[in-house]
C-alpha cells in the first residue's frame, strides 16, 4: 500500500528510503538487475554509509548541484553520495565528485554530445593541487592502471553518477558502437613535484595552492616511446604518432624524465603546444573528421583541404586544443590522449570546495593505502 502526505496543498507519494534488504550478493544482484550498477560488485548504500559519505561536504544533502543530461536528473548532494558509496569511494572524495558534476555540466565540456555519442567518449580527469596528496591520488608509476582506490573509485563514482542520475544507459542513451574501457575510470594526478613547469590548474587560471579537477573527453589513448633521448627525439616521437582521425582536444602525458629533458633545452609548455600544432601533419587525404578533397562548401577556411590531396595539413588547428601534463614514473613511455572536436569545446577546470572539517577527515582516511609484500 502506498503512503501519502500533504505538502503545499498537493498530495505527494511518500517513498520508502529502504529499497531492498539482503546480504551483499543479493543486494549487488538486485541493483544490477535494475540497471543501477556498472557490471562490477557494488558497496550497498546503507543509511549509515551514506551518512558517513556526507561528512565530506558542508552542503546540505538536498542541495541540487546541477541537473545531469540527458534526462535532467537532479544531482543532489545525497544522490552523489549514494553513488559514491556504491563505487567504493571514501568521504574525502566528495568535494571532488561535486566539482566533477559541475565540470560535466559546463557547456564547454560538451558532455551532452560525448555522453551519448556512437564514438564512445570517456571522461579523462586530471587532479591538481594539495588534494592530490590528501586523497592519495596517484600521479606516478602506473597512474592509469588499476590498484589505487582514489584513482579507481573517483572515476567509477562519476560513471555511476552520470548513469543513475543523468540517465546515460548503454544502448539506450549511450550509443557507443564498440565502447570505451576508459569509462570505468580514467583518473590521475599531475606529478607537480617532478614537473619543471607550471601545473595544469595554474595554466587554467587557478592558484597553485588551490585544488582542482580538470576534464576533457577522449576516445583514443596511446602509449608511445620517443625516437631519441634528446628533445628532438621526444617531440618527433609525439608528432609522428598522433592519430589523424582524432583531431580535437589532445593531452600529452610526459613522464618526469622527458619533461625535464625538454625544459633543460628551453622548451615551455606553450612552445610544445605550438610545435605539436604546427608539425603534427598528415597528407590531406588522411585527415579525419569527414573531410575530403573538394569539400569546401559550408566549412571554415581553416577546415578547407588543399586541392592536392597529397599536401600536408595540420591535425590540430589550434595550440589551445593541446595540454601538456607531467605524470608517470621512471621509464621511456609517453601517453597521448585524444578526443573529439566541436565548436566552443574546451578543457574544463573546477575548484574543489573543502568542508570545515577537512583536516580531521583527511587524517581519518589518509592511511588507507595498499601495502605490498617485498621480496
Amino acid at each position: 500500500m502506498s503512503h501519502y502526505h500533504w505538502h503545499r496543498g498537493k498530495e505527494v507519494e511518500k517513498t520508502s528510503r529502504i529499497v531492498f534488504k539482503g546480504d551483499l550478493e543479493e543486494v549487488t544482484l538486485f541493483f544490477y538487475k535494475r540497471g543501477w550498477g556498472d557490471g562490477l560488485p557494488i558497496v550497498p548504500p546503507t543509511e549509515k554509509a551514506v551518512e558517513e559519505m556526507l561528512t565530506g561536504t558542508d552542503l546540505p544533502s538536498d542541495y541540487v548541484v546541477d541537473r545531469i543530461m540527458p534526462r535532467l536528473g537532479k544531482a543532489t548532494v545525497e544522490k552523489i553520495a549514494i553513488n559514491a558509496v556504491m563505487a567504493g569511494a571514501l568521504p574525502t572524495y566528495m568535494p571532488l565528485l561535486i566539482a566533477g558534476v559541475q565540470a560535466l555540466m559546463d557547456p564547454k565540456s560538451y558532455f551532452g554530445t560525448w555522453g551519448v555519442s556512437t564514438s564512445s567518449f570517456a571522461p579523462f580527469w586530471v587532479i591538481n593541487g594539495p588534494v592530490r596528496n590528501d586523497l592519495n591520488i596517484i600521479g606516478g608509476s602506473g597512474a592509469l592502471s588499476p590498484g589505487d582506490i582514489a584513482n579507481a573509485a573517483i572515476g567509477r563514482a562519476m560513471g555511476l553518477i552520470t548513469k543513475n542520475i543523468g540517465g546515460i544507459r548503454k544502448g539506450i542513451e549511450d550509443m557507443g558502437v564498440i565502447g570505451n574501457p576508459a569509462k570505468y575510470s580514467m583518473v590521475l594526478a599531475e606529478n607537480e613535484e617532478e614537473s619543471p613547469w607550471e601545473p595544469l590548474h595554474v595554466e587554467q587560471g587557478f592558484n597553485k595552492k588551490e585544488s582542482t579537477v580538470s576534464l576533457c573527453f577522449n576516445n583514443a589513448f596511446s602509449l608511445i616511446w620517443p625516437y631519441g633521448t634528446d628533445d628532438k627525439g621526444v617531440l618527433t616521437g609525439v608528432i609522428y604518432n598522433v592519430l589523424p582521425g582524432r583531431r580535437g582536444l589532445f593531452c600529452l602525458i610526459l613522464p618526469p624524465a622527458h619533461a625535464k629533458t625538454l625544459a633543460a633545452n628551453g622548451w615551455t609548455k606553450k612552445q610544445i603546444k605550438v610545435f605539436i600544432s604546427e608539425y603534427a601533419r598528415v597528407p590531406a587525404y588522411r585527415q579525419g573528421g569527414g573531410m575530403h578533397p573538394g569539400s569546401y562548401l559550408g566549412v571554415l577556411p581553416k577546415e578547407r583541404l588543399p586541392m592536392n590531396p597529397e599536401d600536408p595539413v595540420a591535425i590540430f588547428w589550434e595550440p589551445d586544443w593541446i595540454r601538456v601534463i607531467v605524470a608517470g614514473g621512471p621509464g621511456n613511455f609517453m601517453g597521448l590522449v585524444q578526443g573529439g572536436m566541436a565548436e566552443g569545446m574546451d578543457w574544463v577546470t573546477k575548484k574543489l570546495e573543502l568542508p570545515a572539517n577537512w583536516d580531521k577527515l583527511v587524517k581519518k582516511y589518509k592511511d588507507i593505502v595498499p601495502t605490498y609484500a617485498r621480496y
